[in-house]
């Protein structure tokens, strides 16, 4: 009876624990959300302690997207999530391909390699010379060519290729492919789990791309959502360029703190709505070579 007791207990104190960090992580959401939707005459004389607005209203919404600053930011983001993810698993998956085929060579000094490049970080400074010899200060691209691939990704997915039976790819050459063709028509297929979930992974990081942006991106223009967000929630008059002060700054007419709110909204949204169509390959994909058979 003793133990059945402390069992109970037990499952209790966790559960307890478990609700209260669930509410606790998601207040913070809840609020910013109520407030992203308050009237801002509402918002200004309950001086921001709303939990349930009386009157609801989209008009933060309808400024920010009515703003060419605001509007140009997502596309930048939207531009680096899309194009960066559709690159950045194109050159993991041919790359963690090529590592798995034993008769690639130098196959071993690459493995090698990936490893260091797995326990090293080269800091700061090489990359940004990195960048500045290849003359990509103040491009997009700067965001995307220099982290096309990371060394983990290589080797979780360089794992994965290796647990593929030799027997597809013996039955492709018979039907007359090149190692091309079957990496197109019968690798990439059977990964479709591993690609969702590393996709996944890419779009995150491109959309919320922040330091980077910052360290090789000089023209407002060219800043992705994150980093006008960034300008947003730490200066209340966004005194950073022109155009950027006179279209984001709106003391006169509705309040900064419901516009950041829905700022905030609006660069996180996007990202969460991706989930739901990779969630079927998700579960598989984030498996890939923690187990092998």
């Amino acid at each position: 009876m003793n133990n059945k007791w402390s069992s109970r207990l037990a499952d209790a104190a966790v559960v307890s624990i478990l609700i209260i960090s669930g509410v606790v992580t998601i207040l913070p959401f809840l609020y910013i959300l109520v407030i992203s939707f308050t009237d801002p005459s509402e918002y200004i004389r309950t001086a921001g302690l709303i939990l349930i607005p009386e009157k609801w209203s989209l008009i933060n919404y309808q400024y920010l997207l009515s703003t060419n600053t605001f509007i140009r930011a997502m596309g930048n983001s939207a531009f680096l999530a899309t194009v960066g993810t559709v690159l950045s698993l194109a050159v993991t998956s041919s790359f963690a391909y090529a590592l798995s085929r034993k008769r690639l060579m130098g196959r071993k000094v690459m493995l090698m390699l990936i490893v260091i490049a797995m326990l090293f970080n080269p800091g700061i400074i090489p990359p940004y010379l990195l960048v500045k010899n290849l003359g990509l200060i103040n491009s997009m691209w700067a965001l995307i060519l220099p982290v096309l691939t990371t060394a983990y990704y290589t080797f979780l997915m360089k794992s994965f290729y290796d647990s593929i039976p030799p027997g597809l790819e013996e039955a492709a050459h018979i039907d007359g492919c090149n190692d091309l063709g079957i990496w197109m028509r019968v690798i990439l297929p059977i990964s479709l789990p591993s690609l969702a979930a590393f996709g996944l992974f890419y779009a995150v990081a491109y959309w919320n791309v922040f330091f980077s942006a910052i360290l090789y991106l000089n023209d407002f223009k060219k800043w992705p959502l994150q980093v006008l967000l960034q300008h947003m929630l730490i200066d209340s008059s966004t005194s950073v360029g022109g155009e950027l002060a006179q279209q984001i700054s709106s003391e006169q007419t509705l309040p900064q703190e419901t516009l950041k709110m829905a700022a905030v909204i609006v660069a996180t949204v996007p990202i969460i709505m991706v989930y739901p169509f990779l969630q079927k390959h998700f579960a598989k994909g984030v498996m890939v070579g923690s187990v092998k058979e």
